[in-house]
């Protein structure tokens, strides 16, 4: 199926992809980034997958149970009509997946597949009944099966076909657990489902934007939400690894991670939306992960802030649609993306500014984070792109170095952060003035992807929006009408034009638009006065949203579909701000690029 046609489902510690078939793909337990246990989204059955489904030809939708994370889908044949719920109870000790299949009308066949799969869709399990459960397990991983029908063997699979007529329901609830301990006791079903809905439910009604997209907006925080390892506060970018950014591409990556890069963007959609303890999470929890050598700092971290995360190939899988290879762990961890030390200033200096309770350990991170960014600003880096060719001064960079050195004059002027403000606004300067001597080719009128060169890159939409030059400045107008002509494709943004990719990332070209740049060129276009422009654009991307409302990392405009990581939480985060810039007449563009 295409990636659109899925739901997700989670707990706030990992999370599934139930596809429109009733077919469970992907799963990783007890944690996001665990291995598989369903991993059919990157293979095929054999590699694990949990379907319910009617046998006889049919009809399917999916749907939210408003403004919740239970998930419906809906299945009509010629002989009746059944509905199957699908949610993850938040968290308790051990994570459950609730299914309840009920009889609407008529009478319908259904047959329920089981496939278990350890190991990211590699070890087949040891399986044997205790009573009327099912225990699975294979190594460390423990899985139980409590359902209303009988069940059998069959093909290393387990199996079992029965009828629904009107009125009739049946459950199955799966427990992850750890092997060497006894079987928990599984969720009760029905109560789980009523419980989950009122957890979300009572999450959402605090939400206080109450605009034209409120529906968007909602679900974009439901999944950002999801997308939150709870224990921790850490949002990751995605709940999957290695889809594709082309279909038949080897772009795939390994995204249940989190990035700092999201900080400010993830600070701005929570707090402005009535999330601040989230926020609070998120804040802390980047210290958490930063705290020690900042001169160790990384750029992504496991949910709970591991610092170790090896990328391997998982060679028996044979990738979505074919797309090879399939990665686990992620490489760019070890990079140096010199945009982060902004990233991370700024989310801690707009933190205080929107009135979060400030945190004392803080103030000596930045000084830290100043003195690095001092050390090392003139160096070249990987980039925002995360680019697997050689370093370069990339211009998006060295503009994020000044946002770290302007956020650390602007916290000294307004709260106070001790240290050499002087002597940071004469480094201010100094990043200013190289970048606008260097990343600037006054003969086309646009800044350029690095320093030198003649190329685009779609990241300088970001100049006004972290308030570098003002949106109406001619150099700013010039490229964001350049990025407008040359890097747009069918009403996408592309992250930089294809026909350079090798010689910029030492990749082979082929990747769709980058969901979040086409946020960030609408919300240029509403800085620059062309609102209706914004409007259209932004109404263009909420056109993109799966039918539940999810959004993968890119879109593809020409085979028109969603590819990459799903569902990401950057193109949600996207989504949301660009939803509050349209929304309000200062929203957080506007707050972010003035004082």
């Amino acid at each position: 199926m295409r990636i659109e046609d899925y739901g997700f489902i989670g707990d706030t510690q990992t999370g599934a992809l139930v596809g429109k078939n009733g077919s469970i793909d992907w799963l990783c337990v007890p944690r996001f980034d665990s291995g598989a246990c369903f991993a059919a989204l990157l293979g095929d059955e054999k590699n694990g997958c949990w379907k319910l489904a009617p046998t006889a030809p049919h009809r399917a939708s999916q749907r939210y149970r408003k403004d919740t994370l239970v998930l419906e889908t809906e299945f009509e044949t010629e002989s009746g009509y059944i509905r199957l719920t699908d949610c993850m109870p938040p968290r308790g000790e051990y994570p459950d997946v609730v299914r309840v299949v009920e009889g609407v009308h008529g009478e319908v066949e259904i047959a329920m597949k089981l496939v278990l799969r350890f190991d990211n869709g590699l070890a087949v399990p040891w399986v044997f009944r205790n009573g009327d459960d099912l225990i699975a397990i294979a190594g460390p991983n423990g899985m139980l099966l409590r359902c209303d029908v009988a069940t059998h063997g069959e093909n290393l699979s387990t199996i079992a076909t029965f009828t629904l007529r009107a009125g009739e329901k049946k459950s199955f609830v799966l427990t992850w657990f750890p092997s060497h301990l006894q079987p928990p006791e599984p969720a009760h079903p029905h109560r789980s489902i009523i419980a989950t809905e009122k957890y979300w439910r009572d999450w959402t009604a605090k939400c206080t934007y109450e605009g034209e997209w409120r529906g968007q907006v909602v679900r974009s925080l439901i999944t950002l939400k999801a997308l939150t390892y709870g224990p921790t506060g850490g949002v990751i970018a995605a709940a999957t690894t290695s889809l594709p950014e082309k279909v038949g591409g080897i772009r795939n990556w390994d995204y249940r991670y989190v990035w700092l890069r999201d900080a400010t963007f993830m600070l701005y959609a929570l707090t402005l939306a009535g999330y601040t303890d989230e926020a609070c999470a998120w804040r802390d929890w980047l210290l958490r992960a930063i705290a020690g050598n900042v001169s160790q700092m990384q750029i992504m971290y496991g949910p709970a802030g591991e610092r170790q995360l090896p990328e391997f190939e998982l060679n028996h899988l044979a990738g979505y649609e074919n797309s090879r290879p399939v990665r686990v762990g992620n490489a760019a961890s070890e990079q140096f993306q010199l945009d982060v030390y902004g990233e991370i200033m700024d989310a801690m200096y707009q933190a205080r500014r929107s009135g979060l309770p400030p945190n004392d350990a803080f103030d000596a991170l930045q000084r830290q984070l100043i003195e690095a960014v001092a050390a090392r600003w003139q160096e070249p880096d990987e980039g925002i792109w995360e680019i697997r060719g050689p370093r370069r001064h990339f211009t998006y960079s060295k503009v994020m170095a000044w946002v770290a050195v302007d956020r650390a004059v602007k916290s000294g002027e307004t709260f106070g952060l001790q240290g050499d403000v002087a002597g940071w606004r004469q480094l201010r300067d100094q990043i200013h003035e190289a970048v606008c001597a260097q990343g600037y080719d006054a003969t086309r009128g646009t800044f350029t992807q690095f320093f030198g060169s003649d190329q685009l890159d779609a990241s300088l939409l970001m100049i006004p929006l972290v308030g570098f030059l003002p949106a109406d400045d001619p150099r700013v107008r010039g490229t964001i009408e350049a990025i407008e002509r040359t890097l747009v494709v069918d009403g996408f943004v592309l992250r930089y034009h294809p026909a350079n990719s090798a010689s910029v990332d030492g990749l082979p070209p082929g990747e769709g638009a980058f969901l979040p740049c086409s946020f960030w060129l609408a919300d240029c276009l509403e800085m620059l006065g062309r609102h209706d422009e914004a409007r259209a654009w932004f109404t263009r991307l909420l056109e993109i949203c799966s039918p539940l409302g999810l959004l993968s990392e890119e879109y593809d405009p020409v085979e028109k579909r969603q590819v990459g990581n799903f569902p990401q939480a950057f193109s949600h985060v996207g989504l949301i701000n660009t939803a509050l810039n349209l929304s309000a007449s200062h929203g957080p563009a506007e707050h972010r690029c003035t004082t």
